[in-house]
Parts: C-alpha cells; sequence; structure tokens
C-alpha cells in the first residue's frame, strides 16, 4: 500500500486581539513569535533546507489580492517564511504576486506592508503585473465556437517570471504558496490551487470568471504546482473572501490554525474541510482530483493529516452575507446569472462601498440574462449593467430610453475594474479610500507601475467626480 500524503495541521494557542475584529491591528507580541515558531516547524518538518534545490533560490507567493482587512496573507507569516529560508541557504528569495483587478500590485506592496518587509529582509519584491508576458493555453474545455458552455477565451497571458522560474526552471528552483484561509463566494475556498489565479494576467481574467472559473483554475495548475503550501489560518473568513470591515464580528474567525503540505490539492481539502466544505462544495478541488492533478489524492482518507481537526463540526457559509443598501434594486436574470461573476464580484463591492464607505443608493444594478421587458422598461434613474450577457440583451434598450449619461456598463464576465469606477462615481465614494496610505505615496506607487509597463486594470482616481464607463 502507497503511504498516505502527509498534511500539517498546527494550532495556535496564544491569545487573539480582545477588541472587536472591527478594528484590524497587527498581531500581538505573543502571537507573533508562536505563529513564527510554527512556520519555521513547518518547513522543518517537510525537509527543511533539503527542501532547496539547484538555484537555491525560493519564490514566495502569498495572497495579496487586495489591502482590504483579512483578506491577504499576514505580513507576519510573509515575513516569517523569508526570514526561515534566508537562515537555511537561500541564495535569494523573491515574493511575487499579481493583484486582482481593479490593484496594482506595486501599491498593494505598500498598503500592507510588504515591501517594508521586503526592505527589512532582503528579498526581492516582484509585481507581475509590470512584468513582459508569454502566451498559454486554457485546454479543459473547447471554445464557445465549438461548444455553448465552452470558453470565451481559450488563451492567457502568463507573466514571463512565472514561466521561467516556475515552469520552465522548476527542478532548479523552490516555489512556496502561501495563501490565507479564506472561504469564497464564487470559488467554495481560496485557498492554494485559487492562489494560482495570479497567473493570468489581468486582461484574462475577466473573460469566463462565470461557471467555467472551477476548469480554469485546474487549467492553471495543469501547468504549474507549489512544492510546498502553507495556508495561514490566524483570522479565516466566511462569507467570501473579502469581507466587509464593519461586519468582521460575523465575516471573520480567529481560528488561529496552520494548514500546510507538499501536495497542494491536498492541502486544500483539508483547509475546505476546516470550514465544514468537502469535494462537492468545491468545484475546481473536485476537477483537479478529477483530471489527476492531486497525485492519487481522491478523499480525506488518502491524507494523513498529522494533527486535529476534529473540532471543525461546523460547516461555513461561503456566500455572501445579506447587508446591502436597501435602495438598489438588483435585477436578475431569469435564465442565467453566474454567482462567480456578473453577481457576486459586484454584489462584494457593493456591500463594502455602502458598509464601511457610506456609498450613496437611489440606482438599479441589472445582471445576467433572461429579463422580462417591463421590468427593464420600469427602471427610471441611473443604471449599472454588469456582465456582457445583460449588456447584450437590455444594454441597446436602457440606453434609448434614458441616455448614455444614466447607464454604466462593465463587460466581461468579471470586470472588477469596470464595475468600482461605476460604483464610485454612482455611490460618490472617493476610490484612495480603499488607499490607507499617504496621498503622495499611493500616487507615485501608481506612477512607478505604469512606468514599468503595469498591465493592471486600475480605475481612474478620479472616477467617483467623472463618469469613465
Amino acid at each position: 500500500m502507497e503511504p498516505k500524503t502527509a498534511v500539517y495541521v498546527r494550532h495556535l494557542s496564544a491569545p487573539h486581539q480582545t477588541e472587536s475584529l472591527t478594528k484590524f491591528q497587527p498581531l500581538n507580541a505573543e502571537l507573533k513569535a508562536e505563529l513564527k515558531t510554527a512556520i519555521y516547524e513547518l518547513f522543518d518538518r517537510a525537509g527543511g533546507a533539503s527542501m532547496l534545490k539547484e538555484s537555491k533560490e525560493v519564490f514566495i507567493k502569498p495572497n495579496g489580492i487586495d489591502g482590504q482587512p483579512y483578506c491577504y496573507t499576514r505580513p507576519e507569516a510573509v515575513e516569517a517564511a523569508i526570514e526561515y529560508w534566508n537562515e537555511h541557504g537561500a541564495k535569494k528569495v523573491y515574493l511575487f504576486e499579481n493583484s486582482t483587478q481593479s490593484n496594482a500590485t506595486r501599491l498593494v506592496y505598500a498598503v500592507v506592508g510588504y515591501d517594508k518587509i521586503c526592505r527589512r529582509t532582503g528579498a526581492v519584491p516582484v509585481y507581475l503585473d509590470e512584468d513582459k508576458t508569454v502566451t498559454y493555453e486554457f485546454k479543459g474545455k473547447p471554445s464557445a465556437k465549438d461548444d455553448p458552455d465552452g470558453y470565451v477565451s481559450t488563451t492567457f497571458e502568463m507573466p514571463r517570471f512565472v514561466v521561467k522560474n516556475l515552469i520552465e526552471n522548476r527542478d532548479k528552483n523552490l516555489y512556496i504558496s502561501l495563501p490565507k484561509l479564506k472561504t469564497h463566494s464564487m470559488a467554495g475556498v481560496t485557498l492554494g490551487v485559487k492562489n494560482q489565479w495570479a497567473f493570468p494576467c489581468q486582461s484574462a481574467r475577466g473573460f469566463d470568471h462565470n461557471y467555467n472559473l472551477a476548469n480554469k483554475l485546474a487549467d492553471v495548475l495543469s501547468y504549474v504546482r507549489p512544492d510546498f503550501t502553507i495556508l495561514e489560518g490566524v483570522e479565516g473568513t466566511i462569507y467570501g473572501h473579502y469581507p466587509v470591515t464593519a461586519l468582521a464580528d460575523k465575516a471573520v474567525l480567529p481560528l488561529r490554525v496552520l494548514v500546510a503540505g507538499k501536495n497542494v490539492v491536498a492541502t486544500d481539502m483539508v483547509g475546505a474541510r476546516v470550514y465544514g466544505l468537502t469535494l462537492d462544495d468545491v468545484p475546481h478541488l473536485k476537477i483537479a482530483v478529477e483530471r489527476g492533478y492531486s497525485e492519487g489524492v481522491t478523499s480525506l482518507d488518502d491524507i494523513n493529516v498529522e494533527g486535529d481537526i476534529s473540532m471543525y463540526t461546523e460547516k461555513y457559509p461561503t456566500d455572501l452575507y445579506d447587508a446591502y443598501p436597501p435602495d438598489v434594486k438588483v435585477i436578475k436574470g431569469k435564465k442565467r446569472c453566474c454567482k462567480q461573476g456578473c453577481q457576486n464580484n459586484p454584489l462584494t463591492l457593493l456591500q463594502i462601498l455602502y458598509n464601511d464607505h457610506g456609498g450613496k443608493g437611489g440606482w438599479t444594478m441589472v445582471m445576467g440574462m433572461g429579463h422580462d421587458p417591463a421590468e427593464i422598461d420600469a427602471i427610471e434613474g441611473k443604471v449599472l449593467i454588469v456582465g456582457d450577457c445583460a449588456i447584450n440583451e437590455v444594454g441597446d434598450r436602457l440606453i434609448a430610453r434614458l441616455g448614455r449619461k444614466n447607464v454604466y456598463l462593465s463587460h466581461k464576465c468579471n470586470s472588477l475594474a469596470d464595475s468600482a469606477a461605476a460604483m464610485f462615481h454612482l455611490m460618490k465614494v472617493d476610490p484612495m479610500v480603499f488607499v490607507p496610505i499617504p496621498l503622495p505615496k499611493a500616487l507615485w506607487c501608481l506612477t512607478l507601475s505604469k512606468l514599468h509597463g503595469s498591465g493592471a486594470l486600475v480605475p481612474s482616481p478620479f472616477s467617483n467626480k467623472f463618469k469613465t464607463v
């Protein structure tokens, strides 16, 4: 009998903050020290310095999608991981990321403090959105030209840094994935496999961010997999991956757990189990198993869990918490409205702008396909149409009646930058409130990003003042 795949679970006993989680704070000294000790022990357990390969270079991928509290890997964990490899023979450590749509990675590093960590530790910060790219194929499904449920886009641009160091030279370089332990309102969970959604450039992520998202996550996994994954669960999120700060006491759990392993699919399966979720709840993990990307692991029975997970008996919610402005009417198509794209992405932003930043209502959002013409004709005032399905079906009709100045369009399945630009203007929210650093530094980061060729899709800093979509 083949030995079972090992996944390590470590619990932290030091107390978390006693104040409300709506006030995001650095870790206290005791918890920070215990977190570092646990990360060191996990690397040691996996082989320590013997994990280094020919180049002795280490590539660490955190989850740095955004600067919203609790949605990114704790800086304390990132710094501990870098320090470990500095102390265990690494020639060079790289910290690389490609933040979510609507964000420039260089700016996110400045907001969350990854830039300061790199300066302290000597790690090399890498902003994948500023890199040149190589074309790759999404191979999991045929084109929509040949199959109505196929991919609208069958190719994507991969940063050359990833291609060179993690694919072409994977036998020479050590790749560590360090994601946050989160549920996800569109993917079930966002852990090690989902952490690699940073590898398609932002311009490619808006296509097929619908019922095909799980297949595309597995497609990326077919090209590249980490050598070791640590899921940082000092806190974990429920109700999705992007919690409303004002609702953090409902949406954030101080779990104080780390889950780690060399097999990223197996590690994610145990991470999902923390939330009471199975493969049936996480389609991209199920597809990864079916395609043979899990190295023979098909269930928890194939995993040797080193640590206790028996206390995780509750199935936590992954879909969005119901906290929306009462005067924003949301009209969903009756035939199709994919929560993986044009539904939950704009709804996430809507609830954050409303609850955290006092965003205004008094407008309508239309999404999906299969609308009642009478309901569309009853819309008055300003309207945001999200997703190509809805735009193609009702866009011209609404523009003809209401005028282009009152109709905002967010194309593709998930054009987060366009949705953000529209809502900043509709809700009268300054985009710079999402950047809690001095304005000159924020603008300098954005300028440097552009000067270095960033392909990030970032809404205008003045989109609250001027309609841009």
